[in-house]
């Protein structure tokens, strides 16, 4: 666990990507190049772009993992997935907030943390494999933190209907994540290579001012020692690996998951406040 600040500009957009997976032969390159165009330009009226790598940067598989299969002798060796690492980020190294270790470059250990030598190349804090950011304006104010772990837990629905299914995906979301902090405005995890969002909920309740019945919604600010769990945002950050490719079988094909969609999430503040947690589905 890292605790880490960060000062940014009152109106800003926060990319929360990861699951790369560079080295696969299945990792989108034309979408990490769309990531990086757009975190170049202009989004939704504002340039002020930063971003939270959730880890995953590379595929770092070796030939003695269960994951292992025959297109994988194509690819480079892990520490060459490092170096390659370390200069597609070189771009947005300086818009980098942190990058979280995970599950693939954990595997590797005994060649060390791969995570904190990409870190280290690129001058960008070490964020372990779950971080706290407290956001704050540059009169040093905090205007909200978020909490961002790789994750382990894997987000499925068997449900046939489609409302349902999203729904159990929302909640499945939710559960892993809103006991880990109590204030957070946002909660996000990778890993699980779902693009999703689960947006604050606010719940109609009644009052009265001794003469009459008065309703009111359920609220909460975004920078509170205390934020109730349905008044988060939560979010799967997707990513840039493909199910299919043409005459090879990955191990997710082989696994029998579920075709997911390719993109990110960005945080979206305007005039300090917390606008929205929205989905960038790439088109590729």
């Amino acid at each position: 666990m890292q605790l880490l600040t960060k000062a940014v500009e009152a109106n800003h957009n926060l990319f929360l990507f990861g699951d790369l997976h560079d080295g696969s032969v299945l990792s989108s390159q034309k979408g990490w190049q769309q990531l990086l165009n757009m975190m170049g330009s202009e989004y939704k009226g504002c340039s002020n772009n930063y971003g939270i790598d959730m880890g995953d940067m590379f595929e770092a598989i070796m030939v003695d993992d269960p994951r292992f299969s025959e297109e994988k002798l194509t690819e480079p060796l892990p520490l060459a997935q490092m170096k390659r690492a370390i200069e597609l980020r070189r771009p947005i190294k300086d818009q980098i907030i942190t990058i979280l270790d995970s599950n693939h470059a954990r595997k590797l250990w005994r060649f060390g943390n791969l995570t904190a030598e990409v870190c280290e190349g690129l001058g960008v804090p070490y964020g372990t494999y779950t971080a706290k950011i407290s956001i704050r304006d540059n009169q040093d104010e905090l205007m909200y933190k978020v909490y961002v772990t790789h994750g382990s837990k894997t987000i499925r629905s068997t449900a046939d209907d489609p409302i349902r299914r999203l729904a159990n995906l929302k909640l499945t979301l939710k559960r892993h994540l809103k006991f880990m902090a109590g204030d957070c405005a946002v909660m996000a995890k990778g890993h699980a290579h779902l693009l999703l969002v689960a947006e604050p909920e606010s719940e109609l309740y009644l009052t009265d001012d001794g003469k009459e019945i008065q309703q009111a919604y359920t609220h909460w600010g975004q920078d509170e020692q205390f934020i109730h769990p349905d008044a988060r945002w939560y979010g799967c950050t997707g990513s840039f690996l493909r199910l299919f490719g043409e005459g090879i079988s990955g191990y997710a094909e082989i696994a029998e998951y579920d075709p997911l969609e390719i993109g990110f999430l960005v945080i979206r503040v305007r005039d300090r406040q917390l606008v929205a947690l929205e989905p960038v589905r790439l088109k590729l």
